[in-house]
């Protein structure tokens, strides 16, 4: 009798470490689904941030939000007339020798 409780232990045992390798593989492998999932969504959010970044930056440069370009007035002048010329002086006579 004391066969067969040996074979029995052996087998529970044996049953026992196969539930206890197979539960540390499932821990394992969600560990590395977590890790993995965290960098997908860190990468997919920063990428969110970028559009969102750059969503802004292209409407207010060329979309509805850009401010309307005003023309600037320009001076207009007219074109140069001819005015009064500014006469030469006359040479008086002086009365030194």
């Amino acid at each position: 009798m004391a066969a067969g409780a040996k074979g029995r232990d052996d087998r529970v045992a044996r049953e026992r470490a196969r539930v206890y390798n197979a539960r540390q593989e499932y821990y394992r492998s969600r560990a590395q689904r977590r890790t993995r999932d965290n960098l997908i969504a860190a990468i997919a959010g920063g990428a969110l941030i970028l559009a969102a970044i750059g969503g802004q930056v292209v409407y207010f440069t060329s979309g509805p939000g850009a401010p309307e370009p005003e023309p600037t007035p320009t001076p207009t002048s007219p074109a140069p007339t001819p005015g009064p010329e500014t006469p030469a002086p006359t040479p008086e006579p002086t009365t030194t020798p």
